[in-house]
């Protein structure tokens, strides 16, 4: 056993050099020769390790995050075979099942446009750069997938102490999600350079195909070794929440510890919540104030002292997605790593007493959305987490004149 371990331990340790050498601009196949030599298979749970240790040992976020594509492709070939009786990702319905789909569908819209960037290369017209820009419209549907990847799949990675990954991948899927926007707006454009077309659509396909291979061959293999059905099921129920990348899923997985109803068994009773609940101002019963909170005209999500997501409310007309999964994750898991630093800083603005609230307002597409942070204190003052309100202030701004309840 003591010689597994070391051999584990050397393992890791050379893993990590290579990527180090990567790091310091050695040759590719320098790299690949090294690592055909010292391994057979590597897990991609030691993969996971990999990246955990170099971000412990001070490796930025982003520097793994700009090696990803190379040590992915360094990987290539090299990821142990999976064996399973019944394999997830050939059941219908099963999340992993839906997200391959998808890449099956992106996989052969991207084939697609490169044919129309192949025509485009002998004959630049406006008509051949439309087809283009059409297929990088339809490409723009893989934010749904990746909003998924980030917020229903990442959170249960994390609980299994899966932290590295998902922070490298969210910030790929970032550079992705900018280099389609970034070609359509090329495309959309008076002036069109034909040449940085070219350039920038194929360059985008790329890193697409690169992350449905880091996908199937990584991230779902690791997944599928770490979470349990009841899991699965839960991403499943929230999927809907987000909405699906080219295709229409039509069928609905029931693992054998569910139900015909789809309800997870085994998991004890609900606890009763028939008591009142008394407030510095009157009670209420635990139904009335849940209903009350899903009725405010705007979305309200709480993140304890410790920066545990403890709650949000659960509106009809929600401006950004919250999937139940969400609860109990660190809030700085919840953001792309590029805002992460911003919402630190507020927190810690919070705690300190320096600020009791910030606000922040976008435009989203026919929204203008106000998103607003309060510090929640106690009586005595002691800070007991964040209080996250969004609206969509549009309509307020257009209101005029006056309307009362009289007539006088």
């Amino acid at each position: 056993m003591s010689e597994l371990i070391n051999n584990r331990e050397h393992r890791q340790k050379v893993l990590k050099e290579i990527i180090k050498e990567l790091h310091d601009g050695k040759a590719v196949d320098d790299v690949k020769a090294k690592f055909a030599e010292l391994i057979q298979g590597v897990s991609t749970a030691e993969i996971s390790e990999m990246e955990a240790a170099l971000i412990a040992e001070g490796m930025p976020v982003e520097e793994i995050q700009r090696l990803c594509d190379v040590h992915a492709e360094v990987f290539k070939g090299s990821i142990e075979e999976i064996h399973r009786a019944e394999k997830p990702e050939e059941t219908p319905g099963h999340p992993v099942n839906t997200f391959i789909k998808e890449n099956k569908a992106v996989s052969e819209l991207i084939e697609d446009i490169q044919k129309d960037i192949d025509t485009y290369k002998s004959d630049a017209s406006k008509k051949n750069a439309k087809k283009i820009l059409k297929g990088f419209e339809l490409l723009w549907e893989i934010d749904k997938h990746y909003l998924r990847k980030e917020n229903l799949l990442f959170p249960y990675l994390e609980k299994y102490g899966i932290t590295a990954p998902p922070k490298v991948m969210w910030g790929v899927d970032d550079e992705i999600r900018q280099e389609i926007k970034e070609v359509i707006e090329i495309l959309k454009s008076v002036s069109v350079d034909n040449e940085q077309i070219i350039e920038k659509a194929e360059a985008a396909l790329v890193r697409v195909n690169e992350m449905i291979y880091k996908e199937e061959n990584i991230l779902f293999p690791m997944a599928m070794d770490t979470l349990s059905e009841d899991e699965w099921v839960k991403i499943q129920q929230e999927s809907k929440e987000f909405g699906f990348t080219l295709i229409k899923p039509k069928d609905k997985w029931k693992p054998a510890r569910v139900d015909i109803e789809g309800k997870i068994l085994d998991q004890g009773e609900e606890p009763s919540n028939e008591g009142y609940i008394e407030f510095d101002a009157g009670f209420m019963s635990p139904e009335e104030v849940n209903a009350i909170l899903n009725t405010v005209p705007f979305d309200m999500t709480f993140v304890d002292k410790d920066g545990v997501v403890k709650y949000f409310t659960m509106g009809k007309e929600r401006i950004f997605p919250r999937p139940k999964t969400v609860i109990g994750r660190q809030v700085s898991n919840c953001h792309p790593p590029a805002s992460v630093h911003v919402v630190e800083k507020i927190v810690e603005d919070f705690i300190s007493g320096k600020k009791d609230h910030e606000d922040f307002w976008i435009r989203m597409g026919p929204r203008y959305v106000l998103i607003r942070y309060y510090a929640v204190r106690n009586s005595k003052g002691k800070y007991l987490g964040t209080l996250e309100v969004t609206q969509d202030i549009k309509p307020i701004q257009e209101i005029t004149g006056e309307k009362r309840l009289t007539t006088d």
